[in-house]
C-alpha cells in the first residue's frame, strides 16, 4: 500500500469510513431493500477520502489495489454462481417438494414448527442464502403451519432459524466464503470444523421449537395432507447441492464445486422435466434481450458484488495511513493469551456488524484484524473463521432493525387473506432459538476454549 496522509490526520483518515458506517446504518434503519442502496454511500465515502487525502492519486491507487484483490474476485464469482444455483433450485419446485413431504407425513402444531426449521435449514444449506430462504419458504410454511396449530411467533422464529443455519454452515454462503477466505482457510475444512458448533446449536433450537411450537394440541393432525401442494419429484434436485458440498468437502476449488452443482442441477432439471430449456435461457428478439434462470441468478449477485468491490476499495484507502496497523498493534499487545485474542476478535466483529448491520461487511472489515491478532497467538485459520462467522450469524437474525428479521416478519403477510396474525420483527428475533444458541455457543467456545487447538485445525 502507498503511504497516504490526510487533512486532519487520523480523524481525516477515519472520516470516509465514518460516513460509510453512518450511511449504511441510516439506510438499514430506513428499510433499504438490498445492497444496491448502499452503493451511493460507498461512492460518497470514496469521494470524501479523495478530497481529504493530501495525495489523491496515491489514495485512488490504493483503492483500486483493494478492489482488485484475489479474495474480492473469488467472492464476486461465488455470488454470481451461487445465484444461478439458487435460481435453478427454487424454480424446480424443490421447496414445494420439501413442504409436500412434511405435510404428507402428517406433522402439525409443534412438529410442523420442527419440520419448518429442518426444511429451511435444508434450503439455506443448499442455496447458501438466508434471505432467499425466507422469501421462498415463509409464504408456503407460515399459513400452513398456523392453520395446523403452530404458534405463529415460534413458527416464524423457526423459519428464521433455519435460514440462519445455512447462512452459517453452507459452503456456498457468503459469510462462509468471506470468513474462510479472509483467514486464508479452505472452505471445506472450515465447514467440517464448524459442525461442532452448528449442530449442537441446531439441536438445542430444535428442542425449543418442539417444546414451544404448539398453541393448540386439539386436532393437530387435521388437514395435514391437504394444506400444501407440490410433488416429491423436486427432491431429485438435492443431487445438485450434494455434488457442490461434496466437492468442497474434498478441498477442491470453490468454483469447481459451484459449476459442478450448476451442471448437475441443469441435467437433473431437464431430464426430470422440472425445468425446460425456455426456463434456462430465452431470447426476446423484440426487446433485443436474453432472459432466463441463469441470467436471473447471476443478477442476484450483482448487488452484493458491486458493494463488496467498493467496500474493499474504501478499506484499502484507509490502510494507507497506517490506522489499521496501529489498531492491530494496540490489540495485539493487550492480547496476552489465545482467549484474550478471541475475545478481541469476537468484540470487534460484534461491534462491526452492529454498526454496519451487514454480516459480510463486518467480516471483511475485521478479517485482517482477526488474522493478525489470532495468528500471533497460534489460533488456527479455521478457529478464527468460525469465531467470525458464528458471531455474525447471531445479531442480524435476532435484533428487530436488521433486514433478516424485518423480512421474516413481513413475510407473515402471506397469511392475512386467511385471517392469520402477523408477527413483528421483535417477536421473530426473540423466537429464533437457533441464533440464540449460536450466540451462547460462541461465548462458551471463547470462554472455555471448546474447539480450540487440535479440534479446530
Amino acid at each position: 500500500m502507498r503511504p497516504v496522509r490526510f487533512v486532519g490526520g487520523t480523524l481525516g483518515a477515519l472520516a470516509p469510513f465514518g460516513l460509510f458506517l453512518f450511511g449504511v446504518s441510516w439506510l438499514a434503519f430506513s428499510g433499504a431493500p438490498d445492497e444496491r442502496g448502499f452503493w451511493p454511500i460507498l461512492l460518497a465515502a470514496l469521494a470524501l477520502g479523495l478530497l481529504l487525502a493530501r495525495d489523491p492519486k496515491a489514495y485512488a491507487e490504493n483503492a483500486i489495489d483493494g478492489m482488485s484483490q484475489r479474495m474480492v474476485m473469488l467472492m464476486v464469482m461465488a455470488w454470481l454462481l451461487a445465484g444461478v444455483l439458487g435460481a435453478l433450485m427454487n424454480s424446480s419446485g424443490f421447496v414445494d417438494s420439501l413442504v409436500w413431504v412434511a405435510t404428507r407425513a402428517g406433522v402439525s402444531g409443534r412438529w410442523f414448527v420442527a419440520a419448518a426449521f429442518l426444511v429451511c435449514s435444508a434450503v439455506s444449506t443448499a442455496t447458501g442464502t438466508s434471505l432467499g430462504t425466507i422469501i421462498v419458504c415463509a409464504p408456503l410454511l407460515y399459513p400452513a403451519g398456523v392453520e395446523l396449530g403452530s404458534s405463529p411467533a415460534v413458527l416464524v422464529g423457526a423459519i428464521l432459524g433455519g435460514a440462519t443455519f445455512g447462512d452459517n454452515i453452507s459452503p456456498v454462503s457468503d459469510t462462509t466464503i468471506a470468513s474462510a477466505t479472509s483467514q486464508s482457510a479452505d472452505i471445506g475444512g472450515v465447514v467440517r470444523s464448524r459442525l461442532k458448533y452448528a449442530l449442537p446449536a441446531a439441536l438445542v433450537a430444535l428442542v425449543f421449537y418442539v417444546a414451544l411450537g404448539s398453541v393448540n394440541m386439539v386436532g393437530e393432525t387435521a388437514h395435514a395432507n391437504t394444506m400444501v401442494g407440490g410433488v416429491p419429484r423436486g427432491l431429485l434436485m438435492l443431487l445438485a447441492p450434494a455434488v457442490t458440498i461434496g466437492t468442497l468437502l474434498k478441498r477442491r476449488h470453490l468454483l469447481e464445486g459451484l459449476i459442478y452443482g450448476i451442471l448437475v442441477a441443469l441435467a437433473v432439471g431437464l431430464v426430470s422435466g422440472l425445468l425446460s430449456v425456455s426456463d434456462i435461457l430465452v431470447i426476446d428478439r423484440e426487446a433485443f434481450v436474453a432472459r432466463g434462470l441463469i441470467i436471473e441468478g447471476m443478477e442476484r449477485g450483482i448487488g452484493i458484488s458491486v458493494f463488496t468491490v467498493l467496500l474493499m476499495g474504501l478499506v484499502a484507502g484507509l490502510e494507507g495511513c497506517g490506522v489499521l496497523e496501529r489498531i492491530i498493534g494496540w490489540a495485539t499487545k493487550r492480547s496476552t493469551t489465545p482467549r484474550h485474542a478471541e475475545v478481541w476478535i469476537f468484540a470487534t466483529v460484534s461491534a462491526s456488524v452492529l454498526l454496519t448491520t451487514h454480516s459480510v461487511v463486518a467480516i471483511l472489515t475485521t478479517g485482517r484484524f482477526a488474522s493478525e491478532v489470532g495468528s500471533a497467538h497460534q489460533l488456527s485459520a479455521y478457529r478464527r473463521a468460525n469465531v467470525l462467522d458464528i458471531t455474525v450469524c447471531t445479531y442480524p437474525f435476532l435484533l428487530p432493525f436488521f433486514i433478516p428479521t424485518i423480512l421474516a416478519a413481513s413475510m407473515t403477510a402471506s397469511g392475512l387473506d386467511a385471517g392469520l396474525p402477523p408477527t413483528s420483527p421483535l417477536m421473530a428475533g426473540l423466537h429464533n432459538f437457533h441464533s440464540w444458541a449460536l450466540l451462547l455457543m460462541v461465548l462458551i467456545a471463547v470462554v472455555t476454549g471448546y474447539g480450540r487447538g487440535k479440534g479446530d485445525s
